[in-house]
């Protein structure tokens, strides 16, 4: 073994040896943890320690495999078979199948998952006769999750005067009653939910000392990975078994601490020094991962974190390239930047398309990626998530747009009959299909014409029918509304917004956001579409941008081999564990990341900027940053400033832009420049401040009084006199919007008033 030792450096080298008491590993980003905790549990056995003693926790079941893999290659030895290693549910739903009658279960109980435990639920509501739309299952078993999680069980839940008054504000009284009976009916039919698992377990053993006492002269040593990701029911797991032989080994990261949202409590590996007070603290702070440049980086960001184990971690690797910042006018522009940068640095540098990874706070935030990265004919793939537009919530809503445009298309059709629902079950519509199939006809022709099956009540029909007069109400409004102002209606109209915000979980707010978004990129498309020859704007429709959607989800790539060579495209949340040479965090502004909801406490403040330590850190070679002066939110383009994290790293390694180019790589510094101020507020350098930038060009004329042509479009303002190629002279009436979509309205002496976009209306000022 000691060899193989030889191989550590001697902070991981003193993790492995040191088997015995608390110990606590603190885990820098790239420092080579894995490898230190799979060289300890080999070390452990080569040193005598029956593998069977020995239980090692993690999140992953793959994570728990490849460690077990490893360390049968070191040590030789099939025994570490014997280790108890796997994620905490999949071990501790051992325990109970051993334990189950002391649970009141038998040993072959099942559990559900999440579609089992909602059909459960929606079940009893239907018993109680209670309106899912009051109560959700989704909302319902959230709140139930919650609980268990907290390990309540329905009576402490009931008992409890605050939840009560929680549920009782939320219009919910009786998620008490409801998460009663779920509760029993699980455990009639010898079932456990997935929280349950973590619940029993907790019962076990504390309501059974001698099986306590069984598990923990079973389990002499116990090793936690990523201790800063345990929720409550897991600390007082791991607490009781290690009570007795105190052999608790939590190897974690502090700064890596990003799912509070889930439950996770940063204040079990905070604590573990008041826990465990003759524990031994042991530091990794060597990362091997990533230049000297992206590891300050991340030093500087982590350092403003109040809540935090100190460390400071360094690398001997090279310098490696500044950081690159970019700034774009929109979100659009924004991905044509990245994807232009990673053309660029995949034919300059010969590299592969796997080589690069494109990271966001967001689901919704892939789509301009996405259309950029196609339009480079680049191939990605997204991970922990679908394509933008294979997302279920944004196909139920093309569907509609669909059926509006064509109802003869049935699969859209037979999509949104009854989502949201409106009482057309399932057999009505297997009856509808056969009736329509048996006429040689469409569903729509049959409903539309007001022919039904002889067999439906009038109830059934006046259902059918109310859908029918709602498709045909947007139909109407073909050619009266443009493409944003009919998908708005039809949103609205249909209530799928109002639907899943009162499901009020974190997944139906997500899904909000990829509705928003949608109608974003509907607004943002009428806005590109303008006369390239006079710069007016177009009147788009429904129509041109469903074609236009046809278009890019038609030519999607297969995406099937893991191994295939594609850009990753993920939530920074997904890339947590993940490496990659180039990496790009997108959508660097306030309100966004840091997200809005997070700004109200420290605390939640701190996680926020603990997900951006985790984004940096996910780069070994180059990192890039990039954040848009304006964004569309709810239609509207708004203003953005840059993220509060971008100033939190020293300025000396980052590279600023220093030309504003839309087909480029760059930013709108030449623009700010001639503003004379920054869009983007104080916290970036004013030009003064960056002489090796080269001033912006002023315009000129080719003699006095002569007009010229407005290359930069802030010269324009209200009031001036300005001359078109067609329409000839005419006055600035308003300006809106900014950089790329800034538009201007004109009354022409001759043409009347147009609203034309700056940057193909080419206008001269006079």
């Amino acid at each position: 073994m000691s060899n193989i030792l030889d191989q550590l450096n001697a902070p991981q080298r003193e993790a492995v040896t040191t088997i015995n008491g608390p110990v606590m590993v603190i885990a820098g980003a790239g420092s080579g943890k894995t490898r230190a905790l799979t060289y300890r549990i080999a070390y452990m056995i080569s040193e005598g320690v029956d593998p069977f003693s020995i239980m090692a926790l993690t999140f992953t079941n793959k994570a728990a495999r490849e460690m077990k893999e490893r360390i049968i290659k070191l040590i030789n030895a099939n025994d570490a078979r014997n280790v108890w290693m796997g994620t905490f549910h999949s071990i501790f739903a051992r325990i109970l199948r051993i334990e189950a009658q002391y649970i009141g279960f038998t040993s072959t109980f099942t559990i559900y998952d999440t579609d089992d435990s909602k059909s459960l639920i929606n079940q009893i509501l239907k018993e109680m006769q209670l309106d899912t739309k009051v109560y959700p299952a989704k909302t319902v078993l959230a709140r139930i999750s919650a609980a268990k999680s907290s390990l309540y069980s329905p009576e402490d839940y009931a008992n409890d005067a605050e939840i009560q008054e929680t549920d009782q504000k939320a219009k919910k009284p009786l998620i008490a009653q409801i998460f009663q009976v779920y509760n029993d009916r699980l455990h009639r039919a010898n079932a456990m939910d997935f929280d349950d698992i973590l619940y029993y377990t907790n019962v076990l053993l504390r309501d059974n000392p001698n099986i306590l006492y069984k598990y923990q002269n079973h389990f002499k040593y116990i090793l936690v990975d990523e201790y800063q990701d345990t929720n409550f029911a897991q600390y007082l797991i791991v607490r009781r078994l290690a009570a007795l032989f105190e052999n608790l080994c939590v190897v974690g990261d502090d700064a890596q601490s990003i799912y509070g949202f889930r439950g996770a409590n940063i204040q079990n590996i905070l604590n573990f020094k008041n826990d465990y007070p003759d524990y031994k603290l042991i530091r990794l702070e060597q990362n091997y991962r990533s230049t000297k440049t992206i590891v300050e980086a991340s030093n500087n960001i982590i350092a403003h974190n109040k809540d935090q184990i100190k460390k400071r971690v360094w690398s001997d690797n090279e310098q490696g390239e500044l950081i690159t910042l970019l700034h774009a006018a929109t979100d659009s522009e924004e991905g044509v930047m990245v994807a232009n940068s990673i053309f660029h640095y995949k034919m300059s540098r010969q590299l592969k398309n796997k080589d690069f990874a494109i990271l966001y706070r967001t689901n919704a935030q892939s789509r301009s990626m996405e259309a950029a990265l196609r339009k480079q004919n680049i191939p990605y793939k997204i991970y922990g998530g679908l394509s933008f537009y294979d997302r279920k919530e944004i196909k139920d809503l093309l569907a509609y747009f669909r059926v509006v445009i064509n109802p003869e298309d049935e699969q859209s059709l037979l999509r949104i009959i009854n989502y949201p629902a409106r009482g057309i079950g399932e057999k009505t519509i297997e009856r509808m299909m056969v009736f329509a199939n048996e006429r040689k006809t469409s569903i729509w022709q049959c409903i539309s014409n007001d022919q039904y099956p002889q067999d439906f009540n009038m109830g059934t029909i006046n259902r059918v029918r109310d859908f029918v007069v709602l498709i045909k109400s947007f139909q109407s409004l073909q050619g009266k509304m443009n493409a944003f102002e009919l998908a708005k209606h039809i949103t609205n109209s249909i209530g799928i917004i109002k639907l899943l915000k009162e499901e009020d979980t974190p997944e139906s707010i997500s899904r909000v956001e990829n509705i928003e978004e949608l109608l974003n990129a509907i607004m943002e498309f009428s806005d590109q579409q303008v006369d390239e020859t006079t710069g007016e704007a177009a009147q788009v429709d429904l129509v041109r941008f469903m074609e236009d959607v046809a278009l890019l989800t038609d030519n999607e790539m297969k995406k099937d081999d893991k191994e295939e060579d594609c850009v990753s495209m993920m939530t920074i949340h997904s890339a947590k564990g993940l490496e990659f040479p180039y990496v790009y965090v997108v959508g660097m502004e306030e309100n966004l990341f840091p997200g809005i909801l997070s700004l109200s406490t420290r605390e939640e403040l701190e996680e926020e900027r603990r997900l951006f330590y985790v984004a940096v850190t996910r780069a070994m070679t180059k990192l890039t940053l990039s954040c848009a002066e304006t964004r569309y939110r709810y239609g509207n383009l708004t203003l953005s400033e840059p993220s509060r994290f971008i100033e939190e790293i020293d300025d000396k390694l980052i590279d600023r832009p220093r030309k504003a180019n839309f087909h480029g790589t760059s930013s709108f510094d030449n623009e700010r420049r001639s503003w004379g101020r920054s869009p983007f507020g104080s916290g970036f350098k004013k030009a003064s401040e960056t002489p090796s930038r080269q001033p912006a060009a002023q315009p000129t004329a080719s003699a006095p009084g002569a007009p010229f042509e407005a290359s930069n479009s802030d010269l324009l303002q209200e009031g001036m006199r300005v001359l078109h190629q067609k329409f000839g002279e005419g006055t600035i009436i308003s300006l809106d919007g900014a950089g790329a979509n800034k538009k201007a309205t004109v009354h022409f002496d001759s043409s009347g008033t147009k609203q034309l976009m700056l940057k193909f209306a080419k206008l001269k000022i006079v």
